[in-house]
């Protein structure tokens, strides 16, 4: 009996997001194929294919709107997932997005060296990360700057550094985000 009352209030969740209407700013340009939009501005262009069966994309001068095609729940999962994708291309494609890394520790060290970023993080060996087109990566005092249009690669590329080296919980050595609290735990006391 809960599971059918559970089933029935999820059924009548709308987006907020989704029933937004996207504004499209001066100098950018959005079009809809088939199964790919893409939007066009002053810092470059990006493209995503999108499931065309469950959203219904409309680009009119200024704006974009979006609407089901079909009442089911996964179409009401899409619709604000899709907005918050057109809103972050759109923003992207007029101001980069940036990710701020701090690398902490006696010893360690980063820096960009042609198109990788290099570490010094303690182990027997230095750690290369190859940078993907389409970053900028710069890494300057032990604070590594990561920008882009594209929020998801600069997001995943930060991630992937980050990973490198966690802060551990006793120091707090290691890649942290510039801004993050790492709660440090208290060592064992001698007697």
């Amino acid at each position: 009996m809960v599971f059918v009352l559970i089933r029935r209030f999820t059924l009548r969740i709308m987006s907020r997001i989704g029933k937004k209407i996207i504004q499209i700013p001066e100098k950018t340009e959005v079009e809809v194929s088939s199964e790919t939009i893409h939007v066009k501005g002053p810092l470059g262009e990006l493209k995503k294919d999108f499931r065309p069966s469950n959203i219904n994309i409309e680009v009119s001068p200024g704006k974009v709107t979006l609407s089901l095609k079909r009442n089911d729940l996964l179409s009401k999962a899409l619709w604000g997932t899709y907005a918050s994708h057109i809103i972050n291309m759109i923003d992207g494609v007029n101001k980069p997005f940036e990710k701020k890394l701090s690398v902490e520790g006696v010893g360690y060290k980063s820096e960009v060296v042609g198109t990788s970023l290099n570490f010094a993080l303690g182990f027997s060996h230095p750690v290369k990360l190859p940078i993907p087109r389409g970053l900028k990566v710069t890494a300057e005092k032990n604070q590594i700057t990561i920008s882009g249009i594209d929020k998801e690669m600069v997001g995943a590329f930060a991630s992937k550094a980050r990973s490198l080296k966690k802060p551990e919980p006793y120091k707090g050595k290691g890649i942290r985000y510039v801004g993050e609290i790492v709660k440090i735990k208290q060592g064992k006391k001698t007697a």
